[in-house]
Parts: structure tokens; C-alpha cells; sequence
């Protein structure tokens, strides 16, 4: 009985060592290198190029202050429609005291003209009547009352002028009311009832008191390189992407580049911009951030194959074109090649339609850990 429990000992003994062995002998034996094998297919490329930007309206208009005063009344707020002529704001003048006295004294002075020119009028009317003196004369008479009721007249707008900012004649659409110069929306209105504005002058560009633009015609304005610049052309579609309304797209088309860029950053930057075509159920804002792709170059019913595939050398290119199933024995076919979009790339000549090509090496997937490892 012991002889039989030693020998089943020895034996399981050598059968682990022989084991053991071949084991060890398995995993120093090289194992086989998996291919992908790739198929040449027929279909379409696309090179696409992708510009950040936003969204701005073609047209818009700051609204400025004609005259010097405080803002009396504000009519509109942020986001309300208005139209073209309709007002915005009411401005209180007020007066300058040198400019106030020299008006106030103006008008004085023509008063005082006025009652003496009056006076020699009436004495000249009754001595024609009574023929005392000539026709000529009373006519000149009679010209230098009406210049001087002309001059009067006169020195009160110009008072009128100077206290309220308009005349008697002009109260209703004077300069004291801002209105608006088109029709659209009111983006921005940067002043309050109280603050004080200037006038657009020679040393002045006036008080902004209202921003308006149309938001049913609007812009993308981006920026591209100078390397991808050059194959551009006025007319070319792009699609208009707009992150703030979930990544909706819309189409634009584009409608002028920049003759000059603008260095940034060490590169050359021209500005493009483009029509986006905005259904009028969509709400836009102005300055939305969005991003233009645009086809540089497209290639259709066209031979593909990944351009991992190809190899490039300094005198060649070529493909290694599968022998078998598993791509274990390859011939090197040289090939030429056309248009890339960075993932597949046209083949012109070399292959057809159907060839198996030997593609990147397959790797094992790295085993997962175990929890607590």
C-alpha cells in the first residue's frame, strides 16, 4: 500500500514537471500576427475644413445723440421691435449760460430794431398817402420792416434753439426726439433717464443712445487661415453650427474674403463672411458662437481605401494586397493615389474595386484588472 501511494506521488510529480514545461514552452513560442484585411471600396471624399465664429446681423446701426442734454424719456427697451422714424428717447436741453445771454440779448436787440423800423413804416405809409414822398422810398421802408420782423424771428429760434433744442416749427420731430433710422430690433440701449449725452460734432462722436439691428438678415463672420484661405471662392455652401441652439445646423453661403489678414498669434488670419439662412421659427442673438464647415474639395463615385493602408516611401507608394484570407502573405502593389480626408483616400490606379489590402496589425485588448489590484 505505501508502494502504491509513493508511486502515484512520483508520477503526478513528473506529470507536473512535464506540464509545467510545456507551458513554459507554449508562451516562448512566437505568436501569430493578426492583420486587418481591408476591401477597396467605391464611394464618396469629402475635405472638409471647420472655421469658429459667430453670428452677427448684417445691419446695424448706433443711434446717436444730435444734440448736448439729459435723457427726459426712454420709449423702448432691450429685444422691442421698432421701426424706421419711430422714437426711442426724448433729450432736455440744457442751455449753455454764454450761449443762453448772447440768444436772450439777440432777441432783445431785435425788438428795440423792430419798434424803431415800426415806427419810421407807419411815418412813411401816412407821407406816401399824403404824396410827400416818393414811391422808391416808401418801398424801402416798408423792405427794412419786414427784414427786421424776419430778424426777430429769427433771434427767437435761435433762443428757442439754444433753451429746448428746437424751434416752434420744428417741436414735433426736432433733435430733442431720437428715433430710429431703421427697422429691427433694439440690441442695446447703454443709457438711463438722467445721464447726460453729447452731440455728434467735428471733435465728438456723440452719445450711443441706442443700438438697433435687423435680426432677420444675418452674418457669419469668421476667421480663417492663410493656408486653407487660397481655395476659398465667393458663392461656396457651408454648414452653420450653433452650440447656444444644441448644435442645429443651418446653411450659409459664403459671401466675401478679406484682400488683407491680420497677424495673430504668428499666423496669418483673414476674415470671411458668410449669408446664414435662418428659418424664421429660430430665435437668434446676436454673437452666438458658431462654427462653418465648408467642403474645400469633393471627390464622388470614386475608389476608397483607409489610408492607414498606404505606405509612403520617398520614390513610391504602395499597398501590400492580401494573398490569402487572413493577409498572412502579401505583394507589394505600387499604387496612385488621389484627394484625402484624412481617414480614406482615393485610389486612381493600381487597385479595383473588391481588392483585399493588409491594414494596421490587430493587437490583443489589454485584460481588465481585477477590483483591488
Amino acid at each position: 500500500m505505501k508502494k502504491f501511494f509513493r508511486w502515484t506521488f512520483i508520477i503526478l510529480l513528473i506529470a507536473g514537471v512535464i506540464g509545467t514545461f510545456v507551458v513554459l514552452w507554449q508562451r516562448q513560442q512566437p505568436k501569430p500576427v493578426q492583420y486587418e484585411v481591408l476591401k477597396v471600396e467605391r464611394g464618396n471624399l469629402e475635405k472638409r475644413t471647420i472655421v469658429t465664429g459667430k453670428v452677427e446681423p448684417r445691419d446695424e446701426v448706433a443711434v446717436k445723440a444730435q444734440i448736448q442734454g439729459i435723457i427726459a424719456e426712454l420709449y423702448k427697451e432691450p429685444g422691442q421691435p421698432v421701426t424706421k422714424g419711430e422714437a426711442i428717447a426724448v433729450i432736455r436741453v440744457v442751455p449753455d449760460m454764454q450761449s443762453l445771454s448772447s440768444a436772450e440779448s439777440r432777441v432783445r436787440l431785435a425788438e428795440v430794431n423792430l419798434r424803431n423800423v415800426h415806427h419810421v413804416y407807419q411815418r412813411d405809409s401816412i407821407l406816401f398817402v399824403q404824396k410827400v414822398i416818393s414811391l422808391e422810398e416808401y418801398d424801402k421802408s416798408e423792405l427794412q420792416y419786414a427784414t427786421a420782423l424776419e430778424e426777430l424771428q429769427t433771434a427767437r429760434d435761435n433762443l428757442s434753439i439754444v433753451k429746448e433744442g428746437v424751434t416752434a416749427a420744428t417741436r414735433q420731430s426736432g433733435n430733442t426726439i431720437v428715433r430710429s433710422s431703421i427697422s429691427g430690433t433694439i440690441l442695446e440701449i447703454p443709457v438711463k433717464v438722467g445721464n447726460s449725452v453729447q452731440s455728434v460734432g467735428a471733435f465728438s462722436e456723440g452719445t450711443t443712445i441706442a443700438t438697433v439691428a435687423d435680426m432677420t438678415d444675418m452674418l457669419f463672420v469668421g476667421k480663417m487661415d492663410e493656408t486653407e484661405v487660397g481655395k476659398l471662392r465667393e458663392g461656396m455652401p457651408m454648414d452653420l453650427i450653433i452650440g447656444a441652439l444644441n448644435d442645429q445646423r443651418f446653411t450659409a453661403k459664403l459671401e466675401y474674403i478679406a484682400p488683407k489678414g491680420t497677424e495673430s498669434n504668428g499666423a496669418m488670419m483673414f476674415e470671411i463672411r458668410a449669408a446664414a439662412r435662418i428659418p424664421d421659427s429660430v430665435q437668434i442673438r446676436a454673437g452666438y458662437s458658431a462654427n462653418a464647415e465648408i467642403v474645400l474639395a469633393a471627390r464622388h463615385d470614386v475608389l476608397t481605401l483607409a489610408e492607414a493602408a498606404v505606405h509612403i516611401t520617398a520614390d513610391s507608394t504602395y499597398v501590400e494586397l492580401a494573398n490569402d484570407s487572413a493577409a498572412q502573405s502579401v505583394t507589394p502593389r505600387l499604387v496612385t493615389t488621389g484627394m484625402s480626408d484624412g481617414i480614406r483616400i482615393e485610389i486612381t490606379s493600381g487597385l479595383d474595386e473588391g481588392d483585399r489590402v493588409r491594414g494596421n496589425e490587430i493587437t490583443p485588448e489589454p485584460m481588465a484588472k481585477m477590483p483591488g489590484k
